[in-house]
């Protein structure tokens, strides 16, 4: 565990790779709300001595999660939450309407199309 409002518990033994289980507590408590904006994360080396993982492993996840707009690092200031929230959902919409000209084109039907979104979700979730 981590602070009063940073909580993340990674599974050594899971599927998921540390990395990924970091990335996506820490993307999931942005984007509902329990990491506030502004919210200043732990040093990449602070963070993996405190999880017991490798600082290269916590600064993957940064690097994730900075790219997809979650986290901005500040220099020598820090890491801190985004307000990510209606950037990600503009970036969703546009991959979404991507997908939708594209199974258009390549003919899939709706229902097909709607199967195939579900099948990804769950193996991504």
């Amino acid at each position: 565990m981590t602070s009063k409002i940073l909580k993340i518990a990674v599974d050594p033994a899971a599927a998921t790779a540390p990395y990924e289980q970091l990335r996506a507590q820490i993307a999931g408590q942005a984007r509902t709300g329990r990491l506030p904006v502004g919210f200043k994360l732990p040093t990449v080396r602070g963070l993996a001595e405190e999880l017991g993982l490798a600082a290269n492993t916590v600064a993957k996840a940064y690097k994730a999660l900075e790219a997809d707009g979650v986290i901005e690092t500040r220099g020598r200031n820090g890491t801190f939450v985004a307000a990510a929230g209606e950037a990600a959902e503009r970036e969703a919409a546009a991959a979404a309407q991507a997908y939708a000209d594209r199974v258009r084109r390549l003919g899939l039907g709706r229902d097909a199309a709607l199967a195939l979104v579900q099948d990804a979700l769950r193996a991504a979730y």
